[in-house]
């Protein structure tokens, strides 16, 4: 079997914010953008990677998601606790000092963890973790 990963989901609360948080902020190029409102799918990924995208998406569309569903998605996307994903950069200072500066919620600044990697954390827009690692 020959697998590659071609598009991760997270959840946004506002697409504006969320579009230019991964375009304007992390440099991540557009690939497509339907809908309309807060019903709208935006797709986003690094150039250099085309055949890999991040899909936000609106939360707890799916017509089979119950009302209390939607209710425990939406506590946890305010928590930050729903969402999350892992990038990496050959540059973890440079990428932290960029970013903080766009204002971004930082969850944690650069550290060597104890299980190996040297990683930094921060919210997007719609409470989703962004964790990213230094590539080594």
């Amino acid at each position: 079997m020959n697998l590659t990963i071609h598009t991760s989901v997270l959840p946004h609360t506002d697409p504006d914010a969320s579009l230019a948080f991964y375009r304007d902020t992390l440099g991540f190029e557009v690939r497509n953008d339907v809908g309309a409102g807060t019903m709208r799918w935006i797709t986003v990924g690094p150039a250099d990677q085309p055949d890999t995208s991040i899909l936000l998406a609106p939360p707890a569309t799916d017509p089979g998601i119950t009302d209390d569903e939607r209710r425990t998605i939406a506590e946890m996307m305010a928590k930050g606790t729903y969402g999350w994903i892992m990038l990496a950069t050959p540059d973890l200072d440079d990428t932290f000092d960029r970013i903080q500066a766009s204002d971004a919620e930082v969850v944690q600044e650069p550290i060597e963890q104890p299980y190996g990697v040297r990683d930094c954390a921060f919210r997007d827009p719609a409470g989703n973790l962004i964790r990213i690692q230094q590539l080594r």
